[in-house]
């Protein structure tokens, strides 16, 4: 089994990042649970993702035509394609998630790849069975979040059947309960890892 975990902790607090804490949470239960798996990780704080942009597009679509998958413009959405499972940690920033992520989902957003079209609508064409959206965030948990919403409705493209969140929220609410309100979301990430 591989796990593809996307990184996307950006955080000024480097490696007290709550968002890593509560990833780090969910992957160490992970590994336990499934000693043979293998976890491949993309750091989107070190990359240099760049948006889509005219040129990159024409090149692109010039390959999805001969279904030519294979070069650079298609690697991030052949490794996500792949994965038999899928985490995604990231902090909720201004009512969804850092924008980095946003050009990372470009990226592996290609039609041919990791979805097609046929006359009844949307396929996915992705490998896993099931991903986890982890993200933390100063203000309490809302029904409508838009990155859960968003990452949803993904799974639901990329073919992905189940979708899984923890959210570790209220954190900039009360500085006092800040422990206690990552131990239980680290705690419900842990059981998300174990039976992943």
């Amino acid at each position: 089994m591989k796990m593809l975990y996307v990184d996307c902790c950006i955080s000024q607090r480097g490696p007290e990042s709550r968002t890593r804490a509560l990833a780090g949470a969910f992957l160490s239960a992970f590994r336990e649970s499934h000693p043979g798996a293998e976890t491949e990780t993309v750091s989107l704080e070190t990359m240099d993702l760049k948006p889509l942009l005219p040129d990159f597009l024409n090149r692109r679509d010039a390959l999805k035509g001969r279904k030519a998958f294979g070069g650079p413009e298609y690697a991030l959405a052949r490794q996500f394609q792949a994965a038999d499972a899928v985490a995604v940690a990231a902090p909720f920033w201004d009512l969804s998630f850092p924008s980095v992520l946003r050009i990372y989902i470009e990226h592996i957003s290609a039609i041919g790849l990791t979805y097609h079209y046929e006359a009844d609508g949307c396929h996915g064409d992705c490998k896993a069975r099931r991903l986890a959206y982890l993200s933390t965030g100063g203000d309490a948990e809302q029904a409508d979040s838009l990155g859960v919403l968003y990452w949803k409705q993904l799974c639901a493209m990329f073919g992905i059947p189940r979708f899984d969140h923890v959210f570790a929220g209220g954190l900039d609410l009360d500085p006092g309960r800040v422990p206690a309100l990552m131990e239980a979301a680290c705690e419900r990430a842990r059981q998300l890892g174990r039976e992943f």
